[in-house]
């Protein structure tokens, strides 16, 4: 477990790296775009590196706006602080801030820089449909999300993907509004770059999001069970979630990653990459950790 702490600190450095020289290749097509001038291009990477220190240190917070998620006190929902809190005194961890989003479907996630700087929300679905048993299973695998460091890397991912987009977006338009003036003769040779990297920038997004690896997932619900000493908890929750379906009302790809079953509706080419392991998979390997208590 610790080497797999130290592996998800040393990912956070190069998923950063990876970011600026993707930001590098795309601040030079805009530098490209106006003529080779040098100031575009530096003033695109530094803008970059600038941005990837906010991520760092306002990335929870984005998530979580992103989810429409409540923060609450221990009067707002005694049982659900309750529970976090013995989980976190059970883990030596800080008591993480607590949340709630307002939507029927049962689900979860952690977030945050570091477990002094962390965040857990559940959904009011998740609060509703759980057994005290089920919601500590799901509370402590998100908690071992925090102590595995796990969130520090899906935090860093969720902006990343997110600027990402944002930049591929913002070349194609000008590319494609550049593309009729008549004065620029490399017009159609920038609106064919800008439509490149309008397609494969979801395709990098996508990998960065795959970096947060489904093991990821079967480590935190071990963490989880051998937190709570119960793998039946978890394991049940967990069928009540592939009877119920966990789509949330709101979709949005970028934060996908961070939740505790697949958030997403559908079929789509997202589902088939998700970085959530099949449920039948996890239930199947917490019995085996229960047979084997």
């Amino acid at each position: 477990m610790y080497s797999q702490i130290a592996a998800n600190k040393r990912k956070t450095v190069f998923i950063m790296i990876a970011f600026v020289v993707v930001i590098a290749a795309l601040a030079g097509l805009f530098s490209a775009y106006f003529g080779g001038n040098h100031s575009v291009f530096y003033g695109g990477l530094i803008g970059a590196v600038i941005y990837a220190l906010i991520t760092y240190y306002a990335g929870s917070k984005m998530s979580l706006a992103v989810s429409s998620a409540q923060e609450i006190q221990k009067t707002d929902n005694p049982r659900l602080w309750r529970i976090v809190e013995n989980l976190a005194i059970t883990d030596g961890l800080p008591m993480p801030r607590v949340y709630i989003i307002a939507d029927p479907a049962p689900n979860a996630f952690a977030t945050g820089r570091d477990p002094r700087h962390s965040a857990v929300a559940t959904t009011s679905g998740l609060l509703d449909i759980m057994d005290d048993n089920e919601l500590t299973g799901v509370l402590a695998h998100e908690l071992g999300h925090i102590k595995n460091y796990d969130i520090r890397v899906s935090m860093i991912a969720f902006a990343l993907t997110a600027v990402i987009s944002l930049l591929a977006d913002i070349l194609l338009r000008m590319t494609f509004f550049r593309s009729n003036d008549s004065e620029n003769n490399n017009g159609s040779i920038f609106f064919a770059l800008g439509i490149v990297a309008a397609i494969l920038a979801p395709i990098v997004a996508m990998a960065i999001q795959l970096a947060i690896s489904r093991q990821r997932e079967y480590l935190a619900d071990a963490t989880g069970a051998l937190t709570t000493r119960y793998p039946e908890g978890l394991a049940s929750a967990l069928t009540k979630i592939a009877q119920t379906g966990s789509a949330l009302k709101k979709q949005n790809t970028a934060t996908a990653h961070l939740f505790f079953a697949n958030p997403l509706r559908g079929h789509s080419l997202t589902n088939l990459f998700s970085t959530h392991p099949p449920i039948q998979e996890r239930i199947a390997r917490l019995r085996e950790m229960e047979s084997h208590a």
